[in-house]
């Protein structure tokens, strides 16, 4: 069992060591320069960006999870974070389409950087790990089922991109914890 770890472990280790820092960092740059944000991820994925729109909250920036009833329009100046690591399911495109419309930023975290999502995008930063688009036959490289591999990697990008955050918008401890709810 303890070599099941050890291999989960070592592949999240190995999406970060061909992830890309200064498009993270980039990423973060686009996030503290939007006025309202707004994000979308599907299935697994969604409650890894609710966690991360979470922490943005905390931080105190205009954050909003798409599908809840006090999402507020996006324009001009706005960004919409999408997660999609196969790089296309039908409801991150419509939304897409909508946001680039009304004029958003569309910023696209994928492992597939050749598909219409990224094509739509903005700004794409490349997640390189196993989704369900390549978990069968020869293509499947990671131990985890089906798109765990990206979803585990999602939860440690967004804490270090919060981490960046924290810093280049010198964010201080109490000013998070007072943002923190207390009807837990």
């Amino acid at each position: 069992m303890t070599n099941l770890y050890k291999s989960a472990l070592a592949e999240l280790g190995n999406v970060f060591d061909l992830t890309n820092d200064n498009d993270v960092d980039r990423a973060c740059v686009i996030i503290s320069n939007s006025k309202k944000i707004v994000v979308f991820g599907g299935g697994r994925e969604r409650l890894q960006i609710m966690g991360f729109a979470m922490r943005l909250y905390h931080m105190g920036l205009a954050v909003a999870v798409e599908g809840d009833m006090t999402t507020p329009p996006v324009g001009k100046g706005d960004l919409f974070i999408v997660t999609c690591g196969p790089g296309e399911i039908s409801t991150a495109m419509a939304l897409m389409n909508v946001a680039k419309a009304a004029g958003a930023k569309i910023l696209f975290i994928t492992a597939q950087v050749n598909s219409r999502g990224a094509a739509l995008s903005d700004f794409v930063l490349l997640l390189p790990a196993q989704t369900m688009a390549d978990d069968q036959g020869d293509k499947r490289i990671s131990v985890l089922p089906m798109g765990s591999l990206f979803e585990g990697a999602l939860f440690i990008l967004f804490e270090v991109m919060v981490l960046k955050l924290i810093n280049s918008l010198k964010i201080k401890p109490e000013v998070m914890r007072v943002n923190h709810t207390n009807l837990e």
